[in-house]
C-alpha cells in the first residue's frame, strides 16, 4: 500500500484542524504546535506547515514571529464584516433562486426551522440554522457563490459556538417562518429583504472565563 500523498495529508489536517477550531475545540490564542500534530497524524513537518498555510489562508490560524501559529482571534468588527457580506451573497443567491423552489423543497426548509426551534442546544440550532438557509439559497446554482456563502456559514459557526458554549435557550425563529410565508406568495423581494435584516442580526453571548469573571463574545445567530 502506497504512501498518502503530502498535499492529501497537509488537506486532512487542515481540514481536521479547522473544524476543531470551528467548534469552539481549540480556542482562539491556542497555540498549534508543529510536532504535536505530526506526531498526531504521523507524518513529516512538511505537510503540517502546509495545512498551517491553509488554516492561515482560511484566517482561521495566524502566524507570529518567535511565538509560532496559533488559532487566530476575532472581535466585533469581524463578526460584522461576515453578517454584512452574508446579507449581500445570500440575497444574491436567493433571486435566483427564487424562481426555482418548489414547494417540496419549501416544506423541506420549514422542517429545517422547525429542526432549529427545538434544538437544545446550540450544535443543533446552527446544523438546522445552515440547512434552511442552504435549502432556499442552493436552487440558485451558481458554485462559486454557494461556496463563498458556505465559508461565511463556517466562520458564523465560529463565532456562535465561542459565544454559546452553554447557556443555549430555545427559540423561535419568527424570520423563517416570514421568509417561507412570502416565497410561498411568490414575493421575492419582501422574503430578500427579511434575509438580509436576518442575517445580520448580531447576538451577545455571554461566556465565563477562567478566572471567574465573565467576558462577552458576539455572534451572528441568524
Amino acid at each position: 500500500m502506497g504512501k498518502e500523498p503530502e498535499d492529501t495529508i497537509a488537506s486532512r489536517i487542515s481540514r481536521v484542524l479547522a473544524d476543531r477550531i470551528v467548534r469552539g475545540e481549540l480556542a482562539p490564542g491556542a497555540r498549534l504546535r508543529q510536532d504535536h500534530i505530526a506526531e498526531e497524524f504521523e507524518t513529516s513537518h512538511v505537510p503540517v506547515r502546509e495545512a498551517f498555510r491553509r488554516l492561515e489562508a482560511q484566517g482561521l490560524a495566524i502566524s507570529e514571529p518567535r511565538r509560532g501559529v496559533r488559532v487566530a482571534s476575532f472581535d466585533l468588527a469581524e463578526v460584522r464584516e461576515v453578517a454584512e457580506m452574508r446579507a449581500v451573497l445570500e440575497v444574491l443567491a436567493l433571486r435566483h433562486a427564487a424562481r426555482h423552489l418548489t414547494p417540496a423543497i419549501l416544506d423541506a426548509a420549514e422542517d429545517a426551522a422547525r429542526e432549529g426551534d427545538a434544538a437544545a442546544d446550540v450544535h443543533g440550532w446552527e446544523a438546522a440554522n445552515r440547512r434552511f438557509h442552504r435549502l432556499i439559497l442552493a436552487p440558485c446554482g451558481m458554485k462559486r457563490l454557494l461556496a463563498s456563502i458556505d465559508d461565511l456559514h463556517a466562520a458564523s459557526a465560529r463565532f456562535l459556538f465561542s459565544a454559546w458554549q452553554s447557556g443555549w435557550e430555545k427559540r423561535t425563529d419568527h424570520d423563517h417562518r416570514a421568509i417561507l410565508a412570502a416565497l410561498r406568495q411568490g414575493k421575492t423581494d419582501e422574503a430578500a429583504a427579511i434575509l438580509q435584516k436576518h442575517v445580520q442580526w448580531i447576538g451577545r453571548g455571554p461566556q465565563p472565563a477562567k478566572t471567574g469573571a465573565a467576558r462577552e463574545i458576539f455572534a451572528i445567530v441568524g
